[in-house]
Formats: structure tokens, sequence, C-alpha cells
């Protein structure tokens, strides 16, 4: 082995040595940091079981919270939700439990660190899958993060929702709409990212639309411009009055009513938005008629086309 490599592996070797002991005096000024009632510290746990959890803290005693003081929720399944090499950020409660162990408890430092959380999401529109938990007068109840948080019957889904029951104990996906510290008032909407949702799965189904397909529909609506006519895939579509007849008409009414079925062709599905046309399907030999709209919005047939072709 030549000089050269000697000095290069005895240099190496003391590299290492060095490491280790900074990594060893890193660890060992940690063990003596002083620690007081009212800290947070940060930990790793170490173990799990149905009253307790561990946590190593780099600390010569190891951190200890009882499940009574992990979360607020009712509901904390404790061993479900926490695991070995889970981090945690807790409160000292007390620096000794009489058996050389630190009394921590995570709520407390929930109650400090969750609203940061919480006003950071509010700004990001973060969404969270949350779980409802009970139901209350005007809406349900949810915990994010063990705080308890209102959702308004008006924010649990995309539309209104009358039997709040039978949503007690689902999962959806929610966002922060409010969160005050100083009132301690979390309240959460599950209603944008549902509607959300629903134009996304309508934009993916207009996108599949056939142009120039020719479908049956029901009408929906009439309006003054026009007719929305829902589709067999549950898209809703407008039937524009000048698509209704080849006849020039005052108002939709006057040849359809909701609830008809009708067969239309799809013009465009442009941005979501759905063009149909009815007199596109009409076959060109049809003998025209002449169609007389009055307040009710009843068709009458003229007279002229009733003596059309009748022989005297």
């Amino acid at each position: 082995m030549s000089e050269e490599t000697k000095l290069e592996e005895t240099a190496a070797l003391l590299q290492e040595k060095q490491e280790t002991m900074a990594d060893y005096e890193a660890e060992l000024e940690a063990s003596f940091k002083s620690i007081k009632e009212g800290d947070i510290l940060t930990g790793t746990v170490i173990s799990v079981d149905e009253n307790q959890v561990i946590l190593d803290l780099k600390y010569y005693a190891e951190g200890i919270i009882a499940k009574e003081d992990l979360s607020n929720d009712p509901d904390f399944d404790l061993v479900a939700e926490i695991h070995p090499g889970d981090e945690i950020q807790a409160t000292v409660v007390k620096t000794d439990d009489g058996e050389g162990n630190i009394v921590l408890s995570r709520k407390e430092a929930n109650d400090v660190l969750a609203w940061e959380r919480f006003k950071q999401m509010l700004e990001d529109r973060t969404v969270v899958n949350v779980k409802i938990a009970e139901i209350v007068k005007g809406g349900a109840v949810a915990y994010l993060d063990g705080v308890r948080g209102f959702i308004p019957a008006s924010k649990l889904a995309a539309e209104y929702v009358e039997n709040l029951e039978e949503w007690l104990g689902k999962t959806i996906p929610v966002t922060v709409i409010t969160a005050d510290e100083e009132k301690h008032r979390l309240v959460l909407s599950g209603r944008e990212v549902a509607r959300e949702k629903l134009a996304d799965e309508r934009r993916k189904k207009v996108a599949k639309c056939q142009i120039g397909a020719v479908v049956e529909g029901t009408v929906e609506s009439l309006k003054d411009y026009g007719a929305f006519v829902t589709l067999e895939n549950g898209l809703t579509g407008l039937l524009h009055i000048s698509q209704i007849s080849n006849q020039r008409i005052k108002h939709p009414g006057v040849v359809l009513k909701e609830g008809q079925t009708v067969k239309v062709k799809i013009l465009s599905a442009e941005n979501g938005r759905i063009s149909l046309s009815m007199k596109a399907v009409e076959p060109e030999d049809e003998p025209e008629e002449v169609f007389d709209y009055k307040e009710s919005g009843e068709a009458t047939t003229g007279l002229g086309v009733l003596l059309k072709g009748l022989k005297l």
C-alpha cells in the first residue's frame, strides 16, 4: 500500500470520527436541555396502546401522552390513528410524573398550533376530509385536527340539505371558511368542493357529446328565449327558440310543454354548454304549420292550415 493511500485512509477515518463525535455531542446537549411546563415539544412515537402514547424526545426522559390528552374528538381512535414513527407536537404538563417521565398534552399544543394551520388552510383553500360526528340545529359538526368545526346545512353539499340525519357518519371533503381563534370559531364548507366536482363531471360529459348526434330529451323548463332539455346522459342543453320549429314562433310554449319528450340534434358542446335543435331533425318535406300563440301558452292551428287541401 502506498504512502499516499495510507494518508487518504487515515484522513477519512479522522473525518468519520469527527462527524460521530459531533453527532454524539448534539445528542448529549439535547439530553440536558432545560424543559419546563408549558413548552411545546416535538417527539417521535415509540409505542402506542389503548391508553397512552410514549414519545422519544431526544431527552434523558421519555414523554407520555394519555388518551384523554390526545384529542377533543369523541370518536378519536388512538390505535388506528397514531403509529410508531409518527411525529407529535405536545405541551409539557408535568416535567416528572413520579417515575421520571414527562407528562404531555397534544390537546393543549393543538389549541395553540391548530389555529395557525386553519388560517393557512383558509388562505390556501385547502381541501381536507372530515367525518360528520354530530347533527345540530342548522347544520352538522365535524372535528378537524381535534377542533370542533361547524358546517351549516347550506354548506354541507352542492345544494341545501333538508334531511341532515342522512349525513351523520359520512366523510366529506371540506374547506375552511372561518377560522376565528379569539372566538374559537371554526366553520367548514363542503359546498364549494361538491359544486366543483359536479362542474368537473359535467365538463367531462359535455366533452364526450357527439356533435350531430340525434338524441331524446325531456323538456325541463320553458323560457321566452327557448327551452331547457334534459338529455339521456343527464346533461341539460338549451333549445333556442329559433331551433324549435321551421316556422317563426313567438314563444316556445306554442310547440312545447314541460315534461314533453322530444328528439333533438346536438349542434355544439363548448365551454360546458350544449346547444340543441329540433328543427334540424324534421324531415325536409314535412308540411308547414302555422302556430297561433295565446296567453295560455297553448298552441292552436290556423284556419288556413285546416282548410289546406280541402276540396269543396
